[in-house]
């Protein structure tokens, strides 16, 4: 059970207003604030890294394909280890395996000071082993957090969650922009080694368990957990409808590699432009899971319709960031466009929690992060050759109509998913719940 403040018994919901429901819910639950902040403080260094490593890329190569192969670097890494990870996850204490993952982590961004102008080279590799050590960490937190948290306190822990890579994007971004040009590269290679010792001595802190007890141990290969958790996909279409529109949102998110572009090349704004940018990508994502609850209704009865609406609001911003004027225009369609990202996101990983048992989650997780990840991967790398050829303006355009495209496409698919009760506790949705 969630461990309540004597002076705060009654919890408060998202209705209730989501700043004062959350500033209620890490007050009453310790465990679950020790979770959250261990997040904020490793994901602000993240940011911190990634805006010093590909200005760092964009500076010495000159060339987009470049930022778009040390994206790849990293997302096929995180792709080809989440099979295993997923297994780690429902298998180890997760805790333990965490805590070990931070640390791995920290010892792989000391050695990112050795990446330079002449060892340029280096950056890749080390992107990618900086993600074999997310691959379980991902999937463990995203499993943890209903063991932590339950009732309406999961909807705003979902929220939170969402908006925490908002936030920590918005304040990481901003100030790695700032402090990558006035103090260099390496200080943001520490910062980030730093917050991942902070995030692990939070998380030795957690007192509850964070996977229900299994009552039979079991230890699959990784090849049949990865096999079991498809056909537990399979036999539930809002399990796999949940999954789809992730994979299909990563076929246009590619666009992050046009952000450096936009900023240092299109509007001559160097690494503080490129803060800027990504600081209204944060914010955006800070509000979009507020306002995606929001949007799903009470009971979340209308999730998969707004789970829809979001993702075209997502593609059609990016087309308008094709037609942008000023640094300052890009930074407002890129604010809306991650309003609707966002709001996927949260709804798309909230209605997993709600769906899938503990026992499987961390697999289910690990499979989502997997597909996105691919996705993402090969929207990256064409956003870059796109880039390159036909310019990042027309780049932009392009990749938010693919985004527009899957939306429709995904509506159309999910049609009898929307036609009957998103949870097994909740009412048929009404008639006008879904845009006609």
């Amino acid at each position: 059970m969630t461990e309540r403040d004597p002076t705060d018994a009654v919890p408060l919901t998202i209705a209730d207003g989501s700043v004062r429901a959350s500033v209620s819910l890490l007050r009453r639950n310790r465990d679950f604030r020790k979770l959250f902040f261990a997040s904020v403080i490793s994901l602000g260094g993240d940011w911190f890294l990634f805006v010093a490593i590909n200005g760092l890329i964009l500076d010495t190569t000159g060339r987009a394909i470049d930022v778009g192969l040390a994206i790849l670097s990293q997302e096929l890494a995180f792709f080809l280890a989440s099979p295993w990870a997923g297994a780690l996850a429902d298998r180890l204490d997760r805790k333990k395996l965490m805590i070990a993952c931070d640390l791995a982590r920290m010892v792989v961004c000391v050695a990112f000071l050795l990446v330079g102008p002449d060892t340029i080279w280096l950056a890749f590799p080390l992107l990618a082993i900086l993600s074999i050590f997310a691959a379980p960490f991902d999937p463990a937190s995203s499993a943890a957090i209903p063991n932590l948290a339950e009732g309406e306190d999961l909807t705003i822990a979902n929220a939170l969650g969402g908006s925490l890579w908002g936030t920590m994007l918005a304040v990481g971004a901003a100030l790695g922009g700032v402090v990558s040009t006035v103090f260099g590269s390496q200080t943001a290679f520490l910062v980030d080694a730093a917050s991942f010792l902070v995030s692990a001595w939070l998380l030795s802190g957690i007192r509850r368990p964070l996977s229900e007890d299994r009552e039979i141990e079991e230890h699959p290969s990784t090849l049949e957990a990865t096999i079991e958790t498809l056909q537990y996909a399979k036999q539930d279409d809002r399990v796999l409808s949940l999954i789809g529109v992730k994979a299909g949102f990563g076929l246009a998110a590619g666009v992050l590699v046009l952000i450096p572009v936009f900023a240092i090349q299109v509007f001559d704004a160097g690494d503080i432009g490129f803060g800027i940018l990504m600081a209204a990508r944060g914010v955006g994502a800070l509000v979009g899971p507020f306002f995606g609850h929001r949007l799903a209704g009470s009971g979340h009865r209308r999730i998969f319709p707004a789970i829809g609406i979001a993702l075209a609001v997502f593609g059609a911003s990016y087309m308008a960031l094709g037609l942008a004027p000023t640094l300052g225009a890009a930074a407002v369609v890129i604010f809306v466009a991650h309003l609707g990202g966002g709001s996927q996101w949260v709804l798309s990983t909230y209605g997993l929690q709600r769906l899938v048992p503990d026992y499987i989650r961390g697999r289910v997780f690990a499979v989502d992060f997997a597909m996105i990840t691919l996705s993402l991967a090969g929207s990256s790398l064409l956003a870059a050759a796109l880039s390159d050829s036909v310019g990042p303006r027309a780049s932009a355009f392009i990749l938010g109509g693919v985004a527009v495209s899957w939306s429709a496409l995904w509506w159309v698919l999910t049609r009898k998913v929307r036609q009957r009760p998103p949870f097994d506790d909740e009412p048929v949705p009404g008639p006008g719940a879904a845009p006609a």
